[in-house]
């Protein structure tokens, strides 16, 4: 698939992954709508593509506030006439400990990876219906396959946002809308560097960007990255309950490449 002249929706393009994409989608000639709470990093971003001849838009929005979106979207459309692609990125994290168990922490990262996807979805789903053409990319992340301490809220949401594709991909099939899940492993970004604990087969944001970007253009599934860690977080998913509660119970070891982003 082409990209060139496509109408593509990016959230969460202020930073990481999304920032890192939104490089990469510049150079396919392809129009982008971009989105994230602070518009001021996507104004220096798009600043820095002014070669590019993509016609790049830039807007403030919280996916996780359904009239902001709702808002948004009509701006996008008004602007570039339609919709082809939606690259539903935006996401949160947050580790808690079980003492610190907390209500709205948890609403807030539900509301932004899960509702974030539902209330984007919600302003494209019957265009792509009615035209019979469309895409939807998810972001979720390989940390869907179980509950792991002080991340309950992370990968519940992540869980739910995996289904929720895994769902729409069925249903939207005899309309010829696409969808994609994306499953990345840990990917070194501001978010993952707040982390404290080793992550394996971290990997650097660009690459990751690449992966990515090569799988929406063969209009791949799923696509899930780094093998090693899609391996192990499959026997994890198989485990019996009792031995992966005892090593999810046991430390993690430290993490020793801190870096500064």
């Amino acid at each position: 698939m082409t990209l060139k002249k496509k109408v593509v929706i990016l959230t969460g393009a202020s930073s990481g992954l999304g920032y890192s994409l939104t490089k990469l989608l510049a150079t396919e000639e392809c129009n982008l709508a971009l989105l994230a709470r602070r518009k001021n990093i996507l104004n220096g971003l798009t600043a820095s593509l002014n070669e590019s001849s993509s016609k790049i838009f830039t807007y403030k929005c919280d996916v996780g506030n359904p009239e902001e979106v709702k808002s948004v979207f009509a701006k996008i459309k008004e602007q570039f006439g339609k919709v082809d692609i939606v690259i539903l990125n935006a996401g949160i994290s947050g580790r808690k400990d079980i003492k610190n168990f907390s209500a709205e922490a948890g609403k807030e990262i539900v509301n932004t990876n899960l509702f974030g996807i539902i209330n984007c979805v919600e302003q494209v789903l019957q265009d792509f219906i009615s035209r019979k053409d469309g895409m939807i990319v998810g972001v979720s992340s390989l940390a869907d396959v179980r509950g792991f301490p002080k991340s309950g809220f992370y990968n519940a949401s992540k869980s739910a946002a995996s289904v929720l594709l895994e769902s729409m991909r069925i249903e939207l099939k005899p309309y010829n809308v696409k969808v994609i899940t994306i499953r990345p492993g840990f990917v070194r970004t501001p978010m993952t560097d707040k982390n404290e604990f080793f992550m394996p087969s971290l990997m650097n944001v660009d690459r990751a960007a690449k992966i990515i970007l090569n799988g929406i253009k063969k209009e791949k599934r799923i696509i899930q990255f780094p093998f090693l860690l899609v391996i192990s977080t499959k026997l994890l998913q198989w485990m019996p309950d009792s031995l992966f509660e005892w090593l999810a119970g046991r430390p993690l070891p430290p993490r020793k490449d801190k870096v500064n982003l």
